[in-house]
């Protein structure tokens, strides 16, 4: 996967970073390092689908990855402490 963008990323720059990333083909969003889901362009979309939408299930991306079972084990602490150094430099 060479056209990753991470779940935080996403959150934090929104639909620019997969404007940004489409342009490179298929984007590969992952979440807590581990693969998450797969963004394409409409018109790959409908090439793949053969042009039949999808039942959608009324979520967008964003509630969709935030909706999955989280997999990790550190505290939220644990997580602000790191940021907070990696923001320190």
């Amino acid at each position: 996967m060479t056209n990753t963008l991470t779940a935080a990323t996403l959150k934090r720059r929104g639909m620019a970073a997969i404007e940004e990333g489409l342009r490179h083909g298929p984007v590969h969003i992952l979440k807590r390092s581990k693969p998450a889901a797969v963004v394409l362009s409409a018109e790959e979309y409908r090439r793949l689908s053969g042009g039949q939408p999808a039942n959608a299930s009324g979520l967008t991306a964003m509630q969709w990855l935030l909706n999955l079972p989280a997999t990790g084990s550190r505290s939220q602490q644990d997580i602000d402490s790191a940021l907070a150094n990696d923001r320190s430099w």
